[in-house]
């Protein structure tokens, strides 16, 4: 049986409890067993592509005064310690997984080459990305759909913290909005929706790849999404 190729896209933020602690033991223990019950549905190849926005935010560097680039390369950097910690919780629950980073940093995660990405996914390997694109001036989103594309993932799980789907406004500030249960990448695109930066859309859009929004922090969205049934919202 052909497996299905997914990407998993996690907000830095989910890893943290929001207080004092960057990276909450107990949230990413939460967030890998979610994972590896959808992975153990069977059937699936799991990338997964994590943020760094609970260790370091733009919003820090320019009160910093701190230049572009260099605080794009400290984002890439949190994302790795992010992709560290899932990693080793997701093997703590018995399943094999490998970290592999687009900065070089071989002593603590494998570099990203495309084919041994798509080699340790086909061996039954969960894949985590770090490191985002490499570059600076690009989104984890843009990362999401990147590494989608480049292995061949069709769809990418985008699990956001709090928000159960796409909204013509924020539904935390609107009482009045409404929520999509299915738009067309150009519909995101043209309304501005901001579902992802719009160089990720784009891609996604020109690659055919789908995407699915919805909330993570109710138990067993991960399993239900990645099996196909019809939460959040589909972007096609």
């Amino acid at each position: 049986m052909e497996k299905k190729r997914i990407i998993i896209k996690l907000s830095g933020e989910a890893l943290s409890n929001g207080n004092n602690k960057a990276i909450d033991p107990e949230k990413v223990r939460v967030i890998a067993k979610e994972v590896v019950d959808a992975y153990n549905l069977g059937g699936l190849e799991i990338g997964i592509i994590v943020g760094g926005g609970n260790i370091w935010r733009g919003k820090i560097a320019a009160e910093m005064g701190m230049e572009r680039s260099s605080a794009d390369y400290m984002g890439m950097i949190a994302t790795i310690l992010n992709a560290l910690a899932l990693q080793n919780a997701i093997e703590e629950l018995g399943v094999e997984t490998r970290t592999m980073t687009s900065l070089n940093i071989p002593q603590v995660a494998e570099p990203y080459i495309r084919r041994k990405a798509i080699s340790n996914l086909e061996k039954g390997r969960i894949v985590i990305f770090g490191g985002g694109t490499g570059n600076p001036y690009f989104s984890t989103d843009t990362t999401s759909a990147l590494r989608a594309a480049e292995i061949g993932a069709n769809i990418i799980l985008m699990a956001k913290n709090g928000t159960d789907g796409v909204y013509n406004k924020d539904p935390r500030k609107h009482k009045d909005a409404v929520k999509y249960d299915e738009l067309t990448h150009h519909e995101v695109l043209d309304q501005g929706l901001q579902v992802m930066d719009s160089t990720a859309s784009a891609l996604c859009k020109d690659n055919g790849i789908k995407i699915v929004v919805f909330d993570m922090n109710t138990k067993g969205n991960i399993k239900r999404v990645a099996s196909g049934e019809k939460i959040g919202t589909l972007i096609y």
